[in-house]
């Protein structure tokens, strides 16, 4: 079997944790990493002293078959661009992109490149979340609270796009029906953008979602609670 040549964005916090697991996957080669920070690309070398840190991203991106963008959020669509006009697989952490416009765009350009495109969406892959899959559910009210400590990492976004989009997700998902109306409430208290905010948002089948986010809780919380016309 053919070995996947991978290129890594971002070795921060949460690239290290991608670093290690690539590193333990079969088939597949980290060939480098691409990271601005001296710092962090020291935090590297001190685990994986034979890693390549290379210079630029045009240069990694062109040495790979495959790319893992774990890059400040505003970086993202950039990076992915790059990757995909010149016939790159990318692997891109939530969310996708800083706007809804640069989505599309992606979106577009991954269709006509014919490359393979995924986001981060990690919440997907729960167990408790897959086991629901054989079940027929036709939800009517969703309450979820998902509260973090608050973290200067990842305050480049708002708590929506860095916490609650996870939510979004799963919800969209299971709710068989197209939105009617979304009201939401945000306020920025830590950061320049919101760190707490509340997403109610109704489908025209009747189902209502009530979304709340914060990430400067006193401690790490997620509950969700759901109700359906008849029991599983």
């Amino acid at each position: 079997m053919t070995t996947l040549k991978i290129g890594l964005f971002g070795v921060g916090h949460l690239g290290k944790i991608h670093l290690s697991q690539l590193s333990t996957m079969l088939n597949v080669e980290v060939t480098g990493f691409y990271d601005p920070s001296d710092k962090n690309a020291s935090g590297v070398h001190e685990l994986y002293p034979q890693l390549r840190r290379y210079e630029s991203a045009e240069e990694l991106i062109m040495a790979v078959d495959a790319i893992d963008i774990v890059a400040p959020t505003t970086l993202h669509f950039e990076l992915c661009q790059l990757a995909i006009r010149n016939g790159k697989h990318v692997f891109v952490e939530k969310p996708m992109t800083n706007t809804i416009d640069e989505g599309k765009t992606l979106v577009k350009l991954v269709e006509e490149a014919n490359i393979k495109f995924q986001v981060g969406h990690v919440e997907r892959f729960n167990p408790a979340f897959l086991a629901l899959k054989g079940y027929d559910l036709k939800p009517m009210f969703i309450e979820v609270h998902r509260l973090a400590e608050f973290n200067p990492r990842g305050t480049d976004v708002s708590v929506i796009l860095d916490l609650m989009i996870h939510d979004i997700d799963i919800v969209l998902s299971i709710v068989k029906s197209s939105i009617s109306r979304i009201s939401a409430s945000g306020v920025a208290v830590m950061s320049d953008t919101p760190d707490i905010a509340n997403v109610r948002i109704e489908f025209h089948n009747g189902c209502v979602a009530n979304l709340t986010s914060s990430r400067i809780s006193l401690k790490k919380c997620v509950r969700c609670a759901c109700s359906r016309k008849t029991p599983i």
